[in-house]
């Protein structure tokens, strides 16, 4: 794949140094620690290997260094989304697949950047609890569900909008399981009810961890430490409605499929986004959601050192899973769940992969660009040393003056 011309590890080498500087004292270490990563991402700082040709007759080589592996990082996630869709891939039922999303409203946006950990975390068990109970109601559907829920926190323009994107296959176990019950195949459930219960649920969450102690307010919310002020604060959204919302569900397992890939391993602005950079400031794509039809795909300009603060606004807290999976999906029992609605379904079983041979030499997934042979893999070297072997000269590209 052709390296973009402009890349979030870019804006950092060039300007991360002066907006540390700026913010000292401001800056977490986690967020220390990605922008670290994002700018060694892919340079001889954290070594690499040499892979080659297998074809005689071509031989060419290639110099590759290696990638930080950091979630937040644009040039990392591909590799880490493919490995995990092979993975559901085997998990996936023949029934029809529901997209529902579940948004904060922005007052509790607002105390969600200072109490990451424990907001994030409420959202996700606060849209649980409301879909496993609204789904195993009799009126509704009747039945012991599962799905998985992703996390994102931003809006298109880089913005903290903290939602959970939640995937469902549309039905269920029966309470005995030995039935399968399904939805209907354009319907999954009533919006309107999912809205009130997660409100009342995820605000129930909320008073607790307040009562608690558990979340820290600064700045202008430095008074919401008092219990009376936050339930001043919090008064006025048990009285509106909360964004959720399901879309029409997806045409197949090949479309969720495609879906997860896009979303699983996201994060705030891809390099494919960005579109000119330069002392002052950044200019990126973006869609603007108040707006219909084509229209609605524009530019942003932001300061440089403002988009740095945004990028950075969505660095999770360590160890905080962003995509988790609830009900019949749960780690403990997904397996033996997913056998069973096999079984209940007629499914056959998944084919088993085979094992690789321990003698297989080291293939990289691309194939040769000058020739589409195999890539071997002939030499791996150390952080911050030099290959022994030497990439093959690129040709000049023709027509272009150099000069």
């Amino acid at each position: 794949m052709e390296r973009p011309a402009l890349e979030v590890a870019d804006i950092f080498r060039d300007h991360g140094p002066a907006w540390r500087e700026a913010n000292k004292g401001h800056v977490s270490l986690g967020q220390m620690k990605v922008m670290r990563a994002i700018e060694r991402c892919r340079t001889a700082a954290l070594g690499g290997h040499v892979a080659r040709c297998d074809n005689a007759a071509c031989g060419h080589t290639v110099i590759a260094y290696n990638s930080c592996r950091n979630r937040h990082c644009p040039k990392c996630q591909g590799a880490q989304a493919r490995a995990w869709m092979e993975e559901r891939e085997a998990e996936l039922l023949p029934v029809p697949y529901f997209h529902v999303v579940y948004t904060l409203p922005a007052p509790i946006s607002g105390i969600a950047y200072t109490n990451k950990a424990v907001i994030y975390d409420l959202l996700f068990k606060a849209s649980a609890e409301t879909t496993l109970k609204i789904a195993a109601t009799r009126r509704h559907l009747g039945a012991r569900i599962g799905f998985m829920s992703l996390l994102h926190t931003w809006g298109s323009a880089l913005t903290h909008h903290p939602h959970v994107h939640m995937v469902v296959p549309g039905g269920g176990l029966s309470a005995d399981g030995s039935k399968w019950i399904a939805c209907r195949p354009d319907y999954f459930l009533c919006v309107e009810v999912l809205s009130a219960l997660f409100r009342r649920l995820f605000l129930e969450m909320l008073v607790a961890a307040h009562e608690a102690s558990r979340l820290r307010f600064f700045g202008d919310h430095a008074g919401l430490a008092d219990r009376a002020a936050f339930d001043a604060y919090i008064a006025p959204l048990r009285d509106i409605d909360w964004v959720v919302y399901a879309k029409e569900p997806f045409a197949g397992p090949e479309q969720v499929l495609r879906y997860l890939s896009r979303y699983t391993h996201r994060i705030a602005i891809s390099n494919r986004r960005l579109i000119a950079a330069d002392e002052k400031s950044v200019t990126f794509k973006y869609k603007d959601y108040r707006i219909e039809g084509p229209g609605r795909y524009t530019t942003m300009t932001l300061d440089t050192h403002e988009f740095i603060r945004r990028f950075l606004m969505h660095v999770l807290p360590k160890g905080f899973h962003r995509i988790r999976h609830f009900g019949l999906l749960a780690n403990g029992n997904r397996a033996a769940n997913i056998a069973k609605a096999r079984e209940l379904l007629a499914m056959p079983a998944p084919l088993k992969a085979p094992e690789p041979e321990n003698d297989e030499p080291c293939v990289l997934p691309r194939p040769c660009p000058c020739c589409g042979g195999r890539m071997l893999i002939i030499e791996t070297f150390e952080r911050g040393a030099t290959p022994r072997h030497k990439a093959t000269p690129m040709p000049p590209v023709i027509g272009i003056d150099t000069s």
